[in-house]
C-alpha cells in the first residue's frame, strides 16, 4: 500500500518539476518538493504551485541548468524548463518571475530555493538577513504551519519533523514552533491561517488561535495589497462565511473591515430573522455555495452594510432622537418610560431607508482602501446600490425593468439578480420563490429581441434606393406583409426573394395591401404574445 501511495505521488508530479529535481540529485545535491504542493498531494488535491528546495546554493543551482533567472535577495532561482523536457532548450528568460510555477507556451519556470535560516523580521514581512543551510530541518522550521512543513523527495519519501501528517489527518492548522514568533516574522500569516481554514475546512489549534488574537494588531503593518490578496482568497474559498467569523473572532476584522462589525446585534424588522451581521454571512455563503464570482460574493457581503448607519426606530426620526427622548423622560420622571422602551424593544420596528445608498458608498470606500481594481469597485458599488430595486412584483412594470437594465447594464443584470437571491436566502427564505421567478421572467421578456420587421433582410432604405418604393403608409404595409410570410417560412427571408415580393405587392391597390399588412401585424402580435407566455410558463409564474 505504501509503495502504491509513493507511486501515485510521483505520477502526479509534472515532468518539468521532476526534471529539475532529477538534475539536482544527479549533481550530488538533495532536492525536495516542499510546502503546499506536498500537502495537496496528501489530501488528493491538485497542487497549483510546485516549490523545490535543495542544499545547493544559488551559484550551484545556476551552474546545473542552461536557462535560469536570479533577481532577488532570498536565494530563489527560477529554472526555465521547456514544456517538453527532452527537446533542445530554446527559450528566452529575460523576464522576471512572480509565481512559484509559471507556464508559458514555451517553458515553465520552477522556483528552486536553497535551505535557509532566517533572522529577525524588522518589518514583520521580510527577514533582515537570510543565511543558507545544509539541513532540510532548518528550512522547514521557518515555515508558517505544520501542514506546509513537509518535504517529498523523488522516491516518494516524506520528511516530517513536526507531526505534520497527523495534523493533516486531524484537519488541524498549527503554527510551526512558537506561533508568536511565526506571526511576528510575517503578520500576514494570521490571515493565511484563516484562509487555509476556510479553504481546507481545517480547525485552527487553540495555541495558534490565542496567538493570532494576541498579535492581531500587527496586521496593520501589512500593505493593503497583501491584505487584499489574502482577503480575496478567503472570500473565494468554499467557506467564506466561516472565514469572516474567524477574522472577527481573532480580532483581525476590526483592523481590516471594521464596518462589518457594526452589523453585530443590529436587529432588523419584517421578514428578517437574523441581525445584519448574520444576514450578511448567510448571503455570502449562499454566493459561495453557488460558486458565483468574486464581485457577487462581495456584493452579497456588503449589500446591507449600510443598515446600521441608516437604521431608525419607526415613528422617530433617528435612533439618536430616540435616545434623546428616553433621556428626557428620565429627567421628568415620566412613569411611561419602561412601557415605552419595552414596547419599542418587543415590536422591533425599524426602518432602513436609503441603506442601499449608504452601503454602496461604504463598499466603495472599503474596496478602495483595500486596493481592489476600479472595475471590481464599480461593479460591486453598482450591485449594492441597486439591490433593492426588485421589491414588489405587483407594482413593478416592464418599463421599470428595462430602466434598471439600462442602469446596471445588460451584462450585469443577472449578477444583480444573484445578489437579490443571496439577500433572500440570507433571510432563510426559499432560493427561488414566486417573486424571484417573476423577476426572472420579466427580465427575460425585457431582454429578448421582439418580433419585428427589423428581422427582415431588407428595410425601408433598401426599398427606396434599390426598388424605387416611395416612403409612406404603403411601405409599412409591405414590410408587415413580408414579415408574415417570413414568420411562416423563415427560408423566404432572403434579399432576392423579398425584393421580388416587394415588386409584386407594390402592384396591389391600397385596400388589398393594407389588409395584408394588418394581417401580418396581427400575426406578429400573436406570436409575440406566445413567446412571452412561454417565458412565464418556463418560470412558473402568471403574466
Amino acid at each position: 500500500m505504501e509503495n502504491d501511495i509513493k507511486k501515485n505521488f510521483i505520477l502526479k508530479i509534472p515532468k518539468e518539476v521532476s526534471h529539475v529535481t532529477t538534475i539536482l540529485e544527479k549533481g550530488g545535491f538533495e532536492a525536495y518538493l516542499i510546502g503546499g504542493c506536498v500537502r495537496d498531494l496528501l489530501m488528493d488535491k491538485e497542487p497549483k504551485d510546485w516549490d523545490v528546495t535543495t542544499n545547493a546554493i544559488p551559484e550551484q543551482i545556476i551552474g546545473l541548468f542552461e536557462k535560469t533567472i536570479y533577481k532577488n535577495t532570498f536565494g530563489t532561482v527560477g529554472v526555465c524548463v521547456p514544456t517538453k523536457v527532452l527537446e533542445k532548450e530554446n527559450v528566452s528568460c529575460e523576464t522576471s518571475f512572480n509565481n512559484v510555477t509559471r507556464e508559458t507556451s514555451e517553458y515553465m519556470i520552477i522556483e528552486v530555493t536553497p535551505y535557509r535560516i532566517e533572522t529577525k523580521y524588522g518589518d514583520f514581512r521580510h527577514p533582515d538577513e537570510v543565511k543558507f543551510s545544509k539541513r532540510l530541518e532548518d528550512d522547514l522550521k521557518r515555515r508558517d504551519f505544520t501542514v506546509n512543513a513537509l518535504a517529498l523527495n523523488s522516491k516518494g519519501q516524506i520528511s516530517d519533523f513536526f507531526d505534520s501528517l497527523k495534523d493533516i489527518k486531524d484537519k488541524t492548522l498549527r503554527a510551526v514552533g512558537n506561533p508568536d514568533d511565526r506571526f511576528k516574522e510575517d503578520a500576514l500569516r494570521m490571515l493565511r491561517a484563516v484562509r487555509f481554514s476556510a479553504q481546507l475546512d481545517f480547525f485552527v489549534s487553540h495555541e495558534t488561535s490565542e496567538s493570532i488574537f494576541r498579535n492581531a494588531d500587527l496586521i496593520k503593518k501589512m500593505s493593503q495589497e497583501r491584505i487584499c490578496d489574502e482577503f480575496v482568497k478567503i472570500i473565494m474559498s468554499p467557506n467564506p462565511a466561516n472565514g469572516i467569523v474567524m477574522l472577527q473572532k481573532f480580532g483581525l476584522l476590526k483592523n481590516i473591515i471594521p464596518e462589518l462589525e457594526e452589523g453585530i446585534n443590529c436587529e432588523q424588522s419584517g421578514e428578517h430573522i437574523y441581525d445584519v451581521w448574520n444576514h450578511l454571512l448567510h448571503a455570502l455563503q449562499h454566493a459561495a455555495d453557488k460558486n458565483w464570482p468574486l464581485e457577487i460574493r462581495l456584493a452579497a457581503l456588503f449589500h446591507d452594510i449600510g443598515k446600521p448607519k441608516a437604521r431608525r426606530i419607526a415613528g422617530l426620526s433617528s435612533t439618536k432622537n430616540s435616545s434623546a427622548f428616553a433621556l428626557e423622560v428620565r429627567k421628568t420622571g415620566d412613569p411611561r418610560l419602561p412601557e415605552f422602551l419595552s414596547e419599542k424593544a418587543s415590536k422591533k420596528k425599524y426602518t432602513f431607508y436609503g441603506h442601499e445608498v449608504v452601503g454602496a458608498q461604504m463598499a466603495k470606500k472599503i474596496m478602495e482602501r483595500l486596493k481592489f481594481s476600479k472595475k471590481e469597485i464599480e461593479l460591486v458599488e453598482k450591485l449594492v446600490r441597486n439591490h433593492m430595486f426588485f421589491s414588489d412584483t405587483e407594482l413593478i412594470t416592464l418599463s421599470a425593468v428595462r430602466r434598471i437594465i439600462v442602469k446596471v447594464g445588460k451584462e450585469n443584470i443577472w449578477a444583480l439578480m444573484n445578489v437579490r437571491e443571496c439577500d433572500r436566502v440570507g433571510m432563510k427564505k426559499k432560493e427561488a420563490p414566486y417573486r424571484l421567478r417573476k423577476y426572472f421572467a420579466m427580465i427575460e421578456e425585457a431582454l429578448r429581441d421582439p418580433i419585428s420587421v427589423g428581422q427582415l433582410k431588407i428595410d425601408g432604405n433598401f426599398m427606396i434606393k434599390e426598388l424605387g418604393i416611395k416612403p409612406g403608409p404603403r411601405m409599412g404595409w409591405i414590410l408587415n406583409a413580408l414579415l408574415e410570410e417570413v414568420l411562416d417560412v423563415p427560408e423566404k427571408n432572403s434579399i432576392g426573394h423579398l425584393s421580388e415580393r416587394v415588386k409584386s405587392l407594390d402592384k396591389l391597390d391600397n385596400k388589398e395591401l393594407k389588409d395584408m399588412g394588418d394581417k401580418g401585424k396581427e400575426k406578429k402580435e400573436e406570436l409575440e404574445e406566445e413567446e412571452i407566455e412561454k417565458l412565464h410558463k418556463k418560470h412558473g409564474v402568471r403574466k
